[in-house]
């Protein structure tokens, strides 16, 4: 059974970060890494943060190889010490690379959250899972190496457990590194994000995107253009949208867009009939996403006086042009696109029949593009 339960820390369609090979379009950050290792002034404790899906995880494992194989810099030898460092990239070859790839590296710990005691996995990271490390830092301190210990994300801890991993930050084992991935940093406890050094990772360029979809395996032959502008630079986003064909269920939503104000309801009924579909809760959970974007750029498009580039659609940019032509349209939309996200998450909360809850969004949003007609 727990062979089925997907990896918390894994996206859908996506390789382990342990298994990605390559980091794309985050050399800042790398950097600044390599930076403090070179100077000596290595912190215990690293906060990774940016937008989901950027490579936080990735890098996070990344660093972890990188310190499990490198000697410490005070190992000089007889010959003084070697230059530091100018990349993390570690031979796929080397015993600790083979060892982290086979899950049996002993001087690293990962915490993410685990199963219940019914099999399931639980909704955030609980104390017991933190105070595994205790064990784990008494099993590895004995061959008198490096320590690493990943958690992602940090923002799914509960109070206890961000408590108990604040004790570890505050009075950190020796020869320990804590790389703690965060998409909402604000979530952490203050003191958590006082107590590390913030490496901020940024939303990847089209190209950076491409590459790193066709490591994962992903084809984005069709429209790469439309997936970039809906993805905003978020790899997991991406991979996302096209695990479950988002770019068509974009393109279908401007098309709805398209017939307001009159709107064409047959069209209304077969999307809400999307989100009614049996087994059908992640489309419906990206669709409302896919909403929240839309709308996000017709209140951009009245703000500016044009359509954000590129399109997410074939004919987005005329539609969102016509329906937001001006500041104050621009600004309808943006009041209604707070009403609608909060009453479709209160839907959800809810259970709401989900069904419905497209045909009220969509309603509202007919009732905006009928302003002033």
């Amino acid at each position: 059974m727990t062979d089925e339960i997907p990896a918390p820390d894994q996206a859908p369609g996506a390789p382990h970060p342990r298994e990605t090979p390559r980091l794309f379009g985050q050399d800042a950050a790398e950097q600044a890494f390599l930076s403090a290792y070179g100077s000596d002034r290595l912190h215990h404790g690293w906060l990774l943060t940016g937008p989901e899906g950027v490579g936080k995880a990735t890098l996070a494992w990344r660093i972890a190889r990188f310190l499990l194989a490198t000697p410490p810099q005070s190992d000089d030898g007889l010959f003084g010490a070697p230059p530091p460092p100018d990349t993390l990239d570690i031979d796929p070859e080397h015993p600790v690379a083979r060892r982290m790839q086979a899950g049996a590296e002993p001087g690293l710990a990962a915490i993410t959250r685990s199963l219940n005691d019914q099999g399931r996995l639980r909704a955030e990271i609980v104390v017991e899972d933190v105070r595994k490390l205790g064990r784990f830092f008494g099993l590895s301190a004995a061959d008198g190496g490096r320590r690493v210990v990943i958690v992602d994300s940090a923002d799914e801890m509960n109070t206890s457990a961000a408590n108990a991993l604040l004790k570890m930050l505050e009075e950190p084992p020796a020869r320990t590194t804590l790389l703690l991935v965060s998409h909402q940093p604000s979530r952490l406890l203050p003191t958590i994000r006082s107590r590390c050094r913030t490496l901020r990772l940024t939303p990847l360029s089209p190209a950076d995107m491409q590459s790193a979809l066709e490591q994962a395996g992903a084809g984005t032959e069709v429209m790469p253009e439309h997936l970039a502008a809906l993805a905003s630079g978020s790899v997991g986003r991406a991979l996302r949208l096209l695990n479950l064909d988002g770019l068509a269920l974009y393109a279908e939503l401007i098309a709805l867009l398209d017939t307001m104000p009159r709107l064409d309801r047959p069209r209304a009924l077969a999307l809400a009939e999307v989100a009614a579909a049996r087994g059908a809760a992640e489309r419906f959970d990206l669709l409302l996403g896919l909403i929240d974007i839309a709308l996000a750029r017709l209140a951009r498009s009245g703000a500016t006086g044009m359509p954000p580039q590129p399109e997410a659609a074939m004919g987005e940019a005329q539609v969102l042009a016509r329906l937001a032509p001006d500041p104050d349209s621009g600004r309808r939309w943006a009041d209604v696109a707070a009403t609608i996200s909060a009453r479709a998450r209160h839907g959800q909360a809810v259970n709401l029949d989900p069904a419905a809850l497209v045909l009220d969004t969509v309603f509202k949003m007919q009732d905006t593009a009928s302003w002033g007609r």
